[in-house]
């Protein structure tokens, strides 16, 4: 009787230290997986790419311009959208800190979305130390960057034949957030007309 007692403590101790054991490697098992998941997330860029005229490409940076949380960093050429100055008012307006750095050529245009900005108590400068600043960049919570040729305006959208990526990656955006930094080291701050 002792032995069978014996045997079946041993039964059950093997069958708790089987289950303790497999759980331990489901749970590594399941820990990889994570990780490699993870990965494969920083590893590949989310990228979306529009195309005008007529494509959406003013709708989808208004849609992203709506969804910012923290930060909005703006470099454009020529900026004259109505839909994407007031998205981004509208972001300023929700506490997203904005910034834009526009080109020279801003000051004089009969229509430029620069005092519309400044009015709305946003961030405003004139990269005036090249030919031409000829960027078209968001970058947007730090992490996601919009460029291409499309520039931000009705032209672009109705007119022109553009590109525009909206590209989600930290990486990049942090290469974009550099360089808009040493622009704006040179920036002048824009004055109204």
């Amino acid at each position: 009787m002792k032995e069978k007692k014996l045997d079946l403590e041993k039964i059950i101790w093997g069958v708790v230290m089987v289950s303790v054991i497999f759980l331990s490697f489901c749970q590594i098992f399941s820990w990889i997986n994570e990780a490699k998941a993870a990965i494969q997330i920083k590893a590949v860029p989310e990228i979306q790419v529009l195309f005008s005229p007529h494509g959406g490409c003013t709708e989808v940076i208004v849609k992203t311009l709506d969804l910012a949380k923290q930060n909005v960093l703006i470099q454009a050429y020529s900026f004259t959208s109505a839909p994407i100055a007031k998205a981004v008012v509208d972001a300023h307006k929700r506490g997203v800190k904005v910034k834009v750095i526009l080109d020279k050529s801003q000051r004089t245009e009969k229509y430029s979305s620069a005092d519309f900005l400044l009015h709305a108590g946003i961030n405003v400068s004139i990269d005036d130390k090249h030919r031409i600043a000829h960027n078209k960049i968001m970058i947007v919570d730090s992490n996601i960057v919009i460029t291409g040729s499309f520039n931000f305006t009705k032209a672009a959208e109705e007119s022109n034949a553009e590109n525009l990526l909206i590209i989600r990656d930290a990486d990049l955006s942090a290469k974009y957030i550099e360089n808009w930094n040493k622009h704006a080291e040179h920036s002048e701050v824009y004055v109204e007309k």
